[in-house]
């Protein structure tokens, strides 16, 4: 639900058809990584604070400048906040913009993957390490060696392989690395060396990391996103083509994609046989939120599966302040994912 439609939103009316509520209310959140470690589930995401930019397309408004991890019991237990888990301060490479992370674990430690931007202005991801999966991380010294943009969300398989998935267009300057170094040309344009629109839209970036979690054990690759007639989606078609949030999780022996669509707002989804695709756009996941962003992660929690995503109702639509809600989601018997409706007719 685009920014622009918020003034004629009756939010209490919206709160009380809202199929799920925030799981905090004393701060805003957003961007929801969520994984179960230890029957336990944890949730990682942006922390949403007021600093008083003024609202542009670059993401100048999205001053986040710290972590924190909540926790839950069980999918209907009260959602904990365990304080501050990393803050900008504590990352020696970082200047600002700790935007949506994601975690993992291995081997009894924890991996915090996260985006920020360096005192150069590019963005790039860096990992902390905890021996909890709450932290407090303590962050490596430098940035994983290669990377950019923004987004990451690390995919464990079942053959204990890790893979990092990461990109986002516009104020994620996926865009200016087209050629493969970074375009700092044009610096206040968030759409400047986007393809055209009956070009392939740009793609988000797959890598395997190596076995430490702490770099690339490989050069990064695009991951394809086809039609239902193989060709890549192309940059115009802006209901189905990759944004930025990328996630990736398994059901039933396939890989699903999923990610947003930025402008039109929607979670879509797409099906592939290996972790590095080709992926075949199958449908949406989830309708425009209200609030500008969506972005998400998807969960399974005793047999159940879920969408943790977010939403600005909380804030009465300001677009930078945002909270995490979850809901259920179910499969049809071919795979594919009844899509839901964040409010009720």
């Amino acid at each position: 639900m685009p920014e622009d439609t918020i003034d004629h939103i009756d939010f209490n009316e919206l709160n009380k058809k809202a199929i799920s509520k925030p799981l905090i209310s004393h701060i805003y959140t957003a961007d929801p990584s969520a994984h179960v470690f230890n029957g336990k589930i944890y949730i990682y995401p942006s922390h949403d604070i007021d600093a008083g930019e003024a609202f542009d397309d670059l993401g100048s408004h999205f001053a986040m400048e710290d972590y924190h991890v909540i926790s839950m019991d069980s999918i209907t237990s009260e959602a904990v906040d365990n304080g501050t888990a990393l803050h900008v301060n504590d990352v020696p490479w970082a200047e600002k913009q700790l935007w949506a992370p994601d975690a993992q674990e291995k081997d009894g430690k924890y991996y915090l993957f996260f985006p920020a931007k360096a005192y150069d202005g590019i963005f790039k991801i860096g990992v902390a390490i905890s021996s909890s999966p709450t932290g407090p991380f303590i962050a490596q010294p430098e940035p994983i060696k290669g990377s950019f943009s923004i987004d990451p969300a690390v995919f464990k398989d079942d053959d204990g392989s890790y893979f990092i998935y990461f990109g986002g267009l516009w104020g994620g300057q996926l865009q200016r690395w087209r050629t493969g170094e970074f375009n700092a040309a044009q610096p206040d344009s968030p759409t400047a060396f986007l393809p055209e629109n009956n070009e392939p839209a740009l793609l988000p970036i797959v890598a395997k990391l190596t076995d430490d979690l702490l770099e690339f054990a490989e050069t990064p690759k695009q991951l394809e996103i086809l039609d239902e007639e193989g060709n890549l989606l192309v940059a115009g078609d802006n209901d189905r083509r990759f944004f930025e949030a990328s996630w990736m999780h398994k059901y039933n022996g396939k890989y699903y994609f999923s990610y947003s669509t930025g402008d039109t707002h929607f979670i879509c989804y797409a099906i592939g046989d290996n972790p590095y695709g080709p992926f075949t756009y199958k449908g949406k996941i989830l309708e425009p939120v209200v609030g500008w962003t969506s972005h998400h992660s998807i969960c399974e929690v005793d047999k159940k599966w879920y969408l943790f995503y977010h939403d600005s109702s909380l804030s009465k639509g300001v677009t930078h302040l945002r909270s995490v809600k979850v809901a259920e989601i179910t499969y049809n018997e071919d795979g594919t994912i009844v899509p839901l409706k964040p409010y009720l007719d």
